[in-house]
């Protein structure tokens, strides 16, 4: 399984950014797609996930009405929007995949990518 990132940058607060993870090496649709973050200094967290064919999502609370997370059949990806970025919102965000339910992903997530910064300045 491979998961490539891509779409962080530097952005202001309020700003948006979408955030892409392109997936490949196996059928995921009975797998669970997330998206999970580290700020400096602090352990990483997670921000959204959803089950690959699935409508229902999960979120941190921190990111709740803020951030969507869906998914592409099509292209075999999955994206993350942003929206009212905040400071707080910095950190390395990484794409993260399992197979089976969403709780399980986000408590042991099984394929990770390599990480695409984001950046919200004040």
């Amino acid at each position: 399984v491979q998961l490539v990132e891509s779409g962080g940058g530097s952005v202001q607060h309020g700003g948006s950014l979408r955030l892409s993870c392109a997936a490949s090496g196996r059928t995921f649709s009975s797998y669970s797609m997330g998206w999970f973050r580290q700020a400096p200094g602090q352990e990483r967290e997670f921000v959204a996930a959803k089950y690959w064919t699935g409508s229902i999502t999960y979120y941190a609370d921190s990111v709740k009405g803020r951030f969507t997370i869906s998914t592409d059949n099509a292209k075999n990806t999955v994206y993350l929007q942003m929206n009212s970025l905040k400071p707080e919102d910095t950190a390395v965000y990484y794409c993260a995949a399992r197979y089976g339910l969403p709780f399980l992903l986000r408590s042991s997530p099984e394929y990770w990518g390599q990480g695409t910064h984001v950046t919200v300045s004040s």
